[in-house]
């Protein structure tokens, strides 16, 4: 997808703080320092546009950014171990957990996973969230330059096999190298406009 604009619309922590319901939703999920903030900023060719850390637990809001005056991307407080006070980190669950519930314009999600990890119980409970819900998801592991290629694929491999589902449905991704960018628009494109050219086509 051809990126125009790019912008931060606001953030929030309780539902009444959301933006008004404007354009379609993806929402990006994953494990404290996973890579979220990272990924979205190179699918919109922004350096800066989501602030990036090595702390894990750095993202402690629902942050809203607003993409082509068409499409939202929804930045959620990673889960898992985090260095944020405990209150906060209390306050993540609920947050999150309404969110997904009860945004009407939500059309879809990303789980991000750290490709050198197994996915783990907090992975394996929000998948089933998302299917109890009918909330349609890609996985995006993240990380993918840390291997060789042939260390990559046997990840992904394996992770697949632990997830259950098969390879060609995990898409590897390197913030570094950009690797996987355009299956991840692919992704977000197939989730938000599914059978449908997209905007810009039109």
């Amino acid at each position: 997808m051809k990126i125009v604009s790019a912008e931060f619309v606001t953030s929030a922590v309780k539902y009444e703080q959301y933006p008004e319901l404007k354009h379609p939703e993806i929402a990006f999920a994953g494990r404290s320092n996973v890579g979220k903030s990272s990924l979205i900023n190179v699918l919109v060719n922004r350096k800066r546009l989501v602030k990036t850390s090595s702390t894990p637990g750095r993202t402690q809001l629902v942050n809203f950014f607003d993409i082509n005056d068409n499409l939202t991307f929804v930045d959620l407080p990673g889960y898992g171990f985090a260095k944020a006070p405990k209150k906060v980190v209390r306050e993540w669950g609920p947050m999150v957990e309404r969110y997904l519930a009860e945004r009407r314009s939500l059309k879809g999600a990303l789980l991000l996973i750290d490709i050198r990890r197994s996915p783990r119980e907090d992975e394996f409970n929000l998948i089933a969230w998302f299917q109890a819900h009918g909330i349609p998801f890609k996985v995006v592991l993240t990380k993918a330059d840390k291997f060789t290629n042939n260390k990559r694929g046997s990840n992904v491999a394996r992770i697949a096999k632990e997830l259950g589902v098969k390879k060609n449905e995990l898409i590897p991704f390197s913030a570094l190298s950009r690797m996987g960018r355009d299956d991840v628009w692919t992704a977000i494109t197939d989730l938000v406009w599914p059978q449908k050219e997209t905007p810009e086509d039109e």
